[in-house]
């Protein structure tokens, strides 16, 4: 009788543990993993004197370079849907910002403001040889963008900016801050809280899937996206080096503010594509973009702020054209 119940339990031992594996395994988000998303870029690894950085790179080797750059919470693999419909001919360069994706996590605090993270790109750029290309630069990364736009007039041809402020465009800019904040200001929450002292480090590690999921809520972006910005943003000391995008904020203002006293404007031609749902770059930020551009063209596309995940091929479209 004991051994007849001593087996009995050890087959219901392993039917529970079979039951219990198949559902660790059902409930893993799909194309979740351990190591970077692959795609239609291929991952790269490059060190300069900034630092080390990593990068993506498809398309034309020998094709004219766009250097594409990422925002926050997204690393560079958010731009792999739109390279897959940009023209071919095209070479692809999407380099990682410091402290997300697979690039160096550095604690230097300072090093994070938009200009020194535009020094961290030409350096980059530097690197691979490049001399003159097109550039792409999505939330924080159009911010970085138009300070590389700054710094080489000369190289970069074409600017194409996604969903972000046009930085020199002081006046409307603060019109449309203040329109969210006489609303309230709810759009801006998770920038005061990443600008409190230890409050993402304590809150966020542990919880990096519900922190990023979050951002992208019921929007029509890819779980194989998603799962790779958790993973990147599981690296140690990622909610520091995030938050440090909006610690700096201060001094960026402060920048900015001594550009538009200087009268800065760009002499290249812009492309802006913008997700008209977006709650935190509202219509009222493009007001007034055109004065500072020899040239600048407005293609809205129905989405919200990750537009390039959102709609990669109209994106894509809008690039090709710009591009020609």
């Amino acid at each position: 009788m004991k051994k007849r119940f001593t087996s009995k339990l050890a087959i219901s031992l392993i039917i529970l543990l079979a039951m219990l594996a198949f559902y660790v395994v059902a409930c893993v988000p799909p194309d979740a993993g351990t190591g970077p998303a692959r795609g239609n870029l291929k991952l790269k690894t490059i060190t300069v004197d900034r630092g080390t950085f990593s990068y993506r790179e498809g398309g034309s080797r020998n094709g004219y370079p766009v250097v594409m750059i990422h925002g926050w919470p997204e690393n560079s693999y958010c731009w792999d849907a739109v390279a897959g419909d940009l023209n071919p001919s095209l070479r692809i360069i999407a380099p990682d910002l410091r402290g997300l994706g697979d690039s160096e996590r550095t604690l230097d605090q300072s090093l994070y403001q938009k200009v020194e993270l535009a020094k961290d790109i030409v350096a980059i750029v530097d690197a691979l040889g490049i001399s003159d290309f097109y550039l792409v630069g999505h939330d924080w990364g159009g911010v970085v963008a138009q300070e590389v736009a700054l710094a080489l007039p000369e190289r970069v041809k074409k600017l194409a900016i996604l969903n972000i402020h046009i930085i020199v465009n002081l006046v409307n800019n603060l019109a449309a801050r203040d329109i969210i904040y006489d609303a309230g200001a709810v759009p801006f929450w998770y920038q005061y809280f990443q600008q409190q002292p230890h409050l993402p480090e304590a809150m966020i590690p542990g919880n990096e899937d519900v922190w990023v999921s979050h951002f992208f809520g019921d929007r029509p972006v890819p779980q194989k996206s998603i799962n790779e910005y958790i993973r990147a943003y599981s690296i140690a000391d990622t909610p520091t080096t995030a938050a440090s995008l909006y610690r700096t904020m201060a001094q960026d203002g402060q920048r900015w503010y001594e550009l538009f006293l200087a009268g800065t404007t760009f002499n290249m031609p812009l492309l802006y594509v913008y997700g008209n749902l977006d709650t935190v770059v509202i219509p009222e930020y493009l007001v007034g973009i055109e004065a500072f551009f020899p040239s600048a063209q407005i293609v809205e596309i129905e989405s919200a702020h990750f537009v390039q995940e959102e709609k990669p091929a109209e994106v894509a479209q809008a690039l090709n054209a710009f591009f020609q």
